[in-house]
């Protein structure tokens, strides 16, 4: 696998193999998840899978960040406590990836459930000489620590500029970063010696892989966008708190996702919601995307792209129906290729795992016997499931565009009614719910619109 830190792809080799460890950086759970964000749950899915298959014992730890100004802005903004505001979009992220086919780590660990480590890091790191207390922060001196830099490779003058650092006056150094935060009502906050407050963003990933996966890990993965800062504190912090005992020994970074060659930003509008797409694109559609490109490069999100994946996909579906049909009950997949699985153990080289999977799906389509279409079958299926794909029965998959039409009449129908309440023509507005009440749809409104699901 690209090791970010040398730049180069290495063999894999766990420090013990009886217990690989993994660790992600997951969500901040402010709001729904975006299609960035769900790129790396889906390739370190993957690479989770690809790990298990080599090792007996693979722990993957991806956490939740539950405590972080962006939770808190949106909790002050409902007039509600960030435990609120953390529940309900862990519940919706869990859900979103569930449906992309995303497996569940081993640990899941939370930041607000360890914060007394978090205060025991700091605390060393202070003895150390590493960090330093003022005006109620605690922050970390980076000149303490000479390689800072080393895996993003950048000089001090890039990195100050990168990490968009706020300039204040008690810091030693305008790179120093914090550990330790005051909190003012109705800011969260938890008591510490160093006053009420809580705990800087880069230090809580620091702890939750210490705490679960011990001081040095195999692999640390996130997208391309954490090396710097967010990494390259994660790395400062845990070595000087460890006592110079590397943090991870491989680094992983996927790349970024952007929309029609431009990034992805709330002010161009271009922000791609998973939650939203899952409503008129099946999730294996957009885990068929997500996996096209080589997960180091840029991956383009359009439209085009999603429908091009989704005739794909109903290609293959089509596919195993007419090969059922012509040669009875096809078998239940077996272990995937070895041409497949020799792609993925290269640096999960995706596209070429995906024509080894079109080519399987050639060869039953080409078959003249059941013995050949059962042979076929079973590896098509096998390298299928192992990407996350074709986990449907395909006269379940096509069900699914019979109900198109009916998801676009209630988001139009939706979209009518917060007309019309915006107009004041609530008569108008309760006529529309009236009558997506008898489509047996219940509605949900919120700060962030009007959310919506199917009763039975």
């Amino acid at each position: 696998m690209y090791n970010t830190r040398k730049r180069e792809k290495e063999v894999f080799e766990p420090l013990d193999p009886e217990r690989v460890t993994m660790y992600v950086c997951g969500p901040t759970v402010y709001n729904f998840a975006h299609i960035g964000n769900a790129r790396p749950a889906v390739i370190f899915d993957l690479l989770h899978r690809l790990l298990k298959l080599h090792y007996p014992n693979v722990v993957y730890a991806r956490n939740i960040t539950d405590v972080d100004d962006k939770i808190n802005a949106s909790a002050a903004e409902e007039g509600v406590d960030i435990d609120t505001i953390a529940q309900r979009y862990t519940k919706a992220y869990h859900e979103d990836m569930a449906a992309l086919g995303v497996g569940t780590p081993t640990l899941e660990p939370r930041a607000t459930q360890h914060i007394d480590q978090m205060q025991a890091m700091i605390q060393r790191l202070i003895d150390s000489g590493h960090a330093y207390q003022a005006e109620g922060h605690v922050l970390f001196q980076i000149e303490s620590y000479k390689p800072y830099g080393t895996l993003s490779r950048r000089d001090m003058r890039e990195m100050i500029a990168g990490a968009r650092v706020e300039v204040a006056p008690f810091k030693r150094h305008p790179g120093d970063f914090v550990l330790w935060k005051p909190s003012k009502h109705p800011q969260p906050g938890w008591d510490s010696p160093w006053g009420w407050g809580r705990p800087g963003w880069h230090l809580e990933c620091s702890v939750m892989a210490e705490s679960h996966l011990g001081e040095t890990i195999d692999i640390h993965g996130g997208g391309q966008d954490l090396v710097f800062p967010h990494h390259e504190n994660e790395i400062a912090q845990s070595v000087c708190a460890h006592g110079g005992a590397a943090f991870a020994r491989y680094w992983v970074h996927n790349g970024f996702v952007t929309v029609e060659k431009r990034k992805m930003s709330k002010s161009l509008g271009n922000t791609m919601i998973v939650h939203e797409l899952l409503k008129s694109h099946p999730g294996e559609a957009l885990r068929y995307l997500l996996l096209s490109a080589h997960y180091r490069q840029p991956l383009d999100w359009s439209d085009e792209a999603l429908e091009r994946c989704k005739r794909t996909l109903d290609r293959l579906y089509g596919i195993l129906r007419t090969a059922t049909d012509a040669h009875g009950e096809l078998p239940a997949g077996g272990e995937p290729s070895e041409a497949f699985l020799h792609a993925l153990r290269d640096d999960l080289n995706t596209p070429v795992a995906l024509a080894e999977l079109n080519r399987a799906a050639r060869d039953l389509a080409n078959a003249k016997s059941a013995e050949q279409a059962a042979a076929a079958a079973a590896e098509l299926k096998a390298d299928a499931g192992f990407l996350g794909v074709l986990q449907n029965e395909p006269d379940e998959w096509f069900a699914m565009d019979a109900d198109k039409d009916q998801v676009h009449k209630i988001e139009a129908l939706i979209a009518q009614r917060t007309q019309a309440k915006a107009a004041g023509d609530f008569k108008t507005a309760d006529a529309i719910r009236d009558k997506l009440v008898a489509m047996r749809v219940q509605l949900a409104d919120g700060p962030d619109g009007t959310r919506w699901r199917k009763t039975s």
